[in-house]
């Protein structure tokens, strides 16, 4: 077909890449248009139906994003997402996939038929500055409240053991107290939710109502309790039965991320729920608290990182892989393996460990064996071991209760700097060592590859394992310099031959075992990466190698499993689920959930290459690794200065304990908890207040990004969490450079660049949401602004990239991932990895029979308030 230009290009288009076939001209008013589109987009003077967006066009993810849009934007024209450009890549294939008659599937059958039931309409949210203003001022009020009381709490408990005769008197009365305060701690949350919800049941609440302020007092008690701290044990399970939850005989969980609307779980026999699940039977969206059931039923596995919306169900002995998600009114049928997100039939079966003998009585025994160590180890010394070591030295007491001139001396600052210096900073490569040794010494007692039963010997091993490895502070410390190669070898990860690029592995890694983790030469890893080595079911668990190949490149938030189907030169995109069956995946990227191939790289990635040629890696190197050294200087001072001032903070209440009592330790909690928030706000700005984060397209090697490296590191993050669920978390992250509107509702999202944010009025985070203002991909970083508008939700899990723009009331659904440079339309409803615009009716309604549980119908009541 004779080639011929689709439209006149303005001044400065190009060419297509050279050596290329003869354009096709189309042959359809759609091609002709989606052609004209993209030429417009790209600059390109003529586009064919025939070639390839990436191999012969040289577009990249982000030219092809704003194709996306304007597609979007033009009338006439099927909308076109991200996904669809992946798969046909040609304007020819795009335009027929696209234009084809849509085929009719099969009814559903069995549990599948279990739809869920028209949605009633969703109240209004409540607005406006009172109900903001209200709710904060009664949030403060139970903090405060609650700080008082467990400083009394602790400080009669404290003056009564110092008052027991001797050292075993002290450790008797340790025992006892700390017996009392750990079935207090664990019954408190439990009648609380009894007294102040009774049983939970679908409804709506309205966010800043009352009828809120009982959820968030709930949901924050909950998941504060001790039982937490004993995920995937028996004791855990027993804790979720005593809130409301129908957990079956043998049921495991393992993920942390507590269930707060318990009475709606259902748990049958035999089920497991891994690491890093989602399942809280509630979400926020458009200013609302929905609850709805969640169902796994009999034998059923739902995988790692998997996100179960409320009004889900997974059938008897079914499976939902790793990486996948539920949607409202989805339904797994029984015997059936689902993965995807939104989930959808697997062509393979999701690989299981198999059973092994396990029964009440060793459970029973696990989780005395953990009750008798937390009463008769961990709580004597945390309550009883100062008293101990105060009454048996009196020089020492004397030293940590200065009396009322001491405070004025100059002397007890300098003693104060000197012994916290010396405890932060000798604590650290104390600590390196104990890792690198006693988990090594502990790994010979487990075979990989054998099935062990839950809840023995080899399992407690295991478990102290993971536990001793994954040290945020020290992975955060090494990450993102040359460092981390060496710390996560004295770890015991296989790393040789290490082609060392200052940027292998960013500050979040993660493992089960480090001695079967290998990743290949030449790889880097960016944030997220979560090896799963330890595969578990409601019996057994084995241990088995996690091999990553040579010359990859991982994005963020990735969960690769054991049995992970991709081999050298490859291209994992962020949030990709990792295929597990098929052939071996090389020379490709990977995309989605379920994950499809994509170009392993494009030009513009490989524009820096020339900087790593002959000598100049060399030198480059050198100058980033001088710059990170500094960039970790600064990590340990502000923490060893902030853990200072911190302890300075409490010497101080306890001089003024004989005058005020209980109050000034309450006070100083409440004092410590403000003083954190505005000291990592100024050290934020502070790293900032030269370079503030902003658009980017540079290579690792440049100056630039080695700021950005250091504002990753610098500050942080965690105390955020104490602020989830309040009208507090938008001032603060307005303190930090987010330009947020009001009434913002955050459940727990994470903004990486907050400078870069902008956030409308009325919005609603989920837990778990992200928004990430830059990407890496091999040695190229690029970064852009993201735009969420006024009345948006994002969804549980639910990923946003870099240069987006969402809407005026937009809504992602959970666990979705919105790639780079999209533009979703107001009020629009998208969802999906990656992710696409959806029907709003698809189970994102505001009730309905959640597939298999119970309904999900809303209250539609005016008050906001949880009825019985």
């Amino acid at each position: 077909m004779t080639s011929r230009p689709v439209e006149t290009p303005p001044p400065g288009c190009r060419e297509p890449v050279p050596g290329r076939r003869a354009a096709s001209a189309p042959d359809t008013g759609t091609e002709l248009l989606y052609a004209r589109v993209l030429a417009d987009v790209a600059r390109l003077d003529r586009v064919s139906v025939d070639s390839h967006f990436f191999d012969e066009l040289g577009a990249d993810s982000m030219v092809m994003a704003r194709f996306c849009a304007r597609v979007r934007k033009t009338e006439g024209l099927p909308p076109v997402s991200m996904r669809d450009v992946y798969r046909h890549p040609t304007i020819g294939r795009l335009a027929a996939a696209l234009t084809a008659p849509e085929s009719v599937p099969p009814a559903p059958t069995g549990a599948a038929a279990r739809a869920p039931t028209p949605a009633p309409p969703m109240p209004e949210a409540a607005t406006g500055a009172p109900h903001y203003l209200l709710c904060g001022a009664l949030q403060l009020l139970a903090f405060l409240g609650y700080s008082y009381l467990v400083a009394l709490l602790g400080v009669t408990g404290y003056e009564w053991i110092s008052a027991g005769p001797g050292p075993a008197g002290v450790y008797l009365r340790s025992v006892l107290f700390g017996a009392f305060v750990l079935v207090w701690l664990c019954a408190f949350p439990v009648l609380a939710k009894w007294v102040l919800i009774g049983r939970w049941r679908p409804c709506q609440v309205r966010i800043w109502s009352l009828g809120y302020l009982r959820f968030w007092a709930v949901k924050t008690l909950v998941r504060s309790a001790p039982p937490v701290l004993f995920v995937g044990s028996p004791l855990y399970v027993l804790y979720l039965r005593a809130l409301g939850a129908r957990i079956g005989r043998g049921a495991a969980v393992f993920s942390r991320n507590v269930p707060v609307c318990t009475d709606l779980l259902v748990i049958g026999d035999g089920a497991v729920i891994r690491k890093d699940v989602y399942f809280t039977c509630y979400r926020a969206r458009a200013g609302l608290i929905q609850t709805g059931p969640v169902s796994v039923g009999e034998d059923a596995v739902v995988g790692e990182a998997s996100v179960l919306d409320i009004g889900t169900a997974v059938g008897d002995r079914a499976r939902l892989a790793h990486a996948s998600s539920l949607h409202r009114g989805q339904v797994v049928p029984d015997g059936e393996h689902w993965h995807g997100s939104p989930a959808l039939r697997a062509g393979t079966p999701y690989p299981v460990v198999g059973p092994a003998a396990c029964g009440t009585v060793r459970r029973a025994a696990h989780g005395v064996l953990q009750v008798l160590a937390a009463l008769l180890v961990y709580l004597p010394l945390s309550f009883g071991g100062v008293g101990l070591v105060l009454a048996e030295a009196p020089q020492l007491a004397a030293a940590l209760e200065p009396g009322p001139t001491a405070l004025t001396a100059w002397t007890f600052y300098a003693e104060a700097v000197t012994a916290s210096a010396v405890l932060f900073f000798g604590a650290i490569p104390l600590g390196i060592l104990v890792i690198a040794t006693v988990p090594r010494l502990l790994s010979r007692a487990i075979t990989p590859g054998t099935v062990y039963p839950l809840y023995g010997f080899r399992y407690g091993m295991h478990r102290t394992i993971t536990l001793m490895t994954n040290r945020r502070f020290l992975t955060r410390l090494f990450g993102d310099s040359s460092g981390i190669v060496p710390y996560l070898r004295c770890l015991g990860y296989t790393l040789s031959p290490v082609e060392q690029t200052g940027s292998n592995f960013g500050t979040e890694v993660k493992q089960d075992s480090p001695y079967l983790s290998s990743v290949g030469t030449g790889t880097m890893v960016a944030d997220g990466l979560s090896l799963n080595n330890a595969e578990l079911s409601s019996t057994s668990f084995r241990v088995s190698p996690v091999a990553i190949g040579s010359h990859n490149f991982l994005g963020n938030r990735i969960a690769y499993p054991p049995h992970g189907r991709t081999g050298d030169n490859c291209l994992l995109a962020t949030k990709v689920m990792v295929p597990v069956d098929g052939r071996i995946r090389e020379n490709v990227g990977l995309l989605g959930s379920p994950s499809f191939e994509i170009p392993r790289s494009v030009r513009r990635d490989s524009s820096f290459d020339r900087l790593t040629t002959g000598g100049g890696r060399r030198r480059l190197l050198a100058a980033k690794n001088r710059h990170n050294a500094a960039t970790m200087a600064w990590y340990l001072f502000v923490r060893w200065l902030y853990f200072l001032l911190i302890s300075l903070l409490f010497a101080v209440a306890a001089e003024l304990y004989d005058v005020l009592g209980a109050t000034v330790v309450a006070l100083a909690n409440v004092l410590a908890l403000l003083f954190t928030a505005l000291y990592f706000v100024v050290v934020e700005r502070t790293v900032t207040l030269r370079r503030p984060p902003g658009v980017l397209f540079c290579s690792i090697y440049d100056r630039r990004f080695w700021q950005r490296e250091r504002f990753w590191k610098v500050p942080s993050e965690t105390y955020l969490r104490l602020f989830n669920g309040t009208p507090f978390k938008s001032f603060v992250w307005r303190l930090l450079g987010v330009r947020a509107g009001s009434r913002i509702f955050d459940d727990g999202c994470s903004l990486t660049e907050r400078t870069m944010v902008t956030l409308g009025d009325d919005c609603t985070l989920n837990a778990g949401s992200v928004v990430q203002c830059h990407s890496q991909e091999d040695g190229a970083f690029k970064s852009d602004r993201t735009t969420v508008g006024s009345g948006c939700t994002l969804g549980v899990g639910a990923f946003v990239h870099y240069g987006v723009t969402v809407g005026d009331g937009a809504e992602l659904a959970p666990d979705s991932f919105l790639m780079k440079g999209e533009s979703v339309p107001p009020h629009a409803c998208w969802g999906g990895n990656p992710a696409r615009q959806t029907d709003r009716g698809n189970g994102n309604g505001g009730g309905g029979n959640g597939g298999g549980g119970n309904g999900g119908g809303g209250d539609a009541n005016g008050s906001g308030r949880i009825r019985p």
